[in-house]
């Protein structure tokens, strides 16, 4: 069969419908919302043919689904704890690590050539651009289901999710207060990589910068510079 394949030039890899197939356990009806989930700006700028406005509506799809599911299971607990459960769920750096485990990086159409992208967490935006497929192809009762059985019951626990802290920055924070320490994030950089803006900002802790993180938005940026710091000074287990 090898020896046909190279005399015949007959491809091993399977279609792109049936890698969504095994990928996500759904069969594409409408195969040109995939092909555009999964196509990132830096391949193709044109907003027709990327995937910013699936991304859009996928994360709001997400969002309205995470806070139903979240609104049933804990029916006794309040705003505030519901809120940061499914900031928890949600959040840039766990659908990035979910959309690895699913396998969407090898589908994922983007700049190879830009090496920064693959730490940009790229890979959770197309995460949320293919729930806005899903959504748009077969609705919002197949996507609800698709999102907690595969993702939620899948990738997520809850359990521990409870106890995690994901604002590193906050965290940091407090820890500098109660030790009477001077922290300051301090955006020190702002560039443009392959048409790409990115912001470097730097944990300052008793006038000396630590570390500094890098992503597309100064949020991200602190966060990201936050949890470095988190793990220079050795303060991953700290609680506040």
């Amino acid at each position: 069969m090898k020896f046909l394949r190279r005399v015949f030039n007959i491809s091993s890899r399977p279609s792109l419908k049936q890698q969504l197939v095994n990928t996500l356990g759904i069969k594409p009806s409408k195969l040109v919302l995939y092909k555009i989930a999964l196509t990132h700006s830096s391949y193709k700028r044109a907003i027709e043919s990327n995937n910013e406005r699936l991304e859009y509506l996928g994360d709001a799809i997400l969002g309205a689904i995470v806070a139903n599911y979240l609104f049933k299971k804990y029916p006794y607990k309040g705003e505030g704890f519901l809120t940061d459960m499914r900031s928890k769920m949600v959040n840039r750096q766990q659908l990035n690590e979910i959309a690895i485990k699913m396998g969407l990086d090898r589908l994922a159409v983007y700049n190879k050539s830009d090496r920064t992208l693959k730490s940009s967490q790229i890979f959770g935006n197309i995460l949320e651009s293919i729930i806005g497929a899903i959504y748009l192809d077969k609705g919002y009762s197949v996507t609800e289901r698709w999102l907690v059985n595969y993702i939620i019951q899948t990738y997520l626990s809850i359990e521990e999710l409870e106890n995690l802290e994901i604002n590193h920055k906050n965290k940091l924070i407090s820890w500098a207060h109660r030790n009477h320490y001077k922290l300051v994030f301090e955006v020190v950089g702002e560039e443009i990589e392959q048409k790409n803006r990115f912001f470097t900002i730097a944990v300052v802790l008793n006038d000396e910068t630590i570390v500094t993180g890098k992503a597309f938005n100064k949020k991200d940026a602190s966060q990201v510079a936050a949890q470095l710091a988190f793990k220079k000074l050795g303060l991953q287990r700290i609680n506040d």
